[in-house]
């Protein structure tokens, strides 16, 4: 039924929560996972107005944020990734920049998966305190998606 999942993941104890759902759905045929981490770029916009205070070169800089943070990323995705590949299934790994919802819903629709299974809500740009029922990043993704989301409370 949903074969191949994009498992979209902020590193939040929602989206820890959202990955058992999908070592769950290998017993119901999900053969392959892709794993999505979004750097959002409204924060990296926030680091450029810092650069521009401190003075620096806000490209450069940008750019070895840009950089650090992919990587730090792909340091945490390779673990997530080992844990599923562990369970037999197949995985691809993912690290974009950009609006989160905008980029699920893009990659989503790029890989053709068959469900977006993630977290209700994870620490966004206002804050794990102020995110209600759902997640905006949630919300959004449900309202845009052309295929089944699964939110995971």
């Amino acid at each position: 039924m949903f074969s191949k999942i994009l498992y979209p993941t902020d590193f939040s104890k929602e989206a820890e929560k959202a990955l058992n759902y999908v070592k769950k759905l290998k017993d119901a045929g999900c053969r392959e996972v892709v794993i999505l981490h979004v750097v959002d770029v409204a924060v990296v916009e926030a680091y450029e107005d810092a650069f521009v205070w401190a003075g620096k070169d806000v490209e450069e800089e940008t750019k070895k944020l840009d950089e650090a943070l992919i990587e730090k990323a792909k340091a945490k995705l390779k673990a997530i990734a080992e844990e599923l590949e562990r369970e037999g299934l197949k995985v691809k790994v993912v690290v974009k920049i950009g609006s989160p919802w905008e980029v699920i819903v893009k990659t989503a629709e790029d890989e053709k998966v068959s469900l977006i299974l993630m977290g209700a809500h994870g620490c966004g740009r206002l804050g794990c305190a102020i995110e209600k029922l759902i997640g905006s990043t949630a919300e959004n993704v449900i309202r845009h998606a052309k295929v089944p989301v699964m939110v995971v409370r």
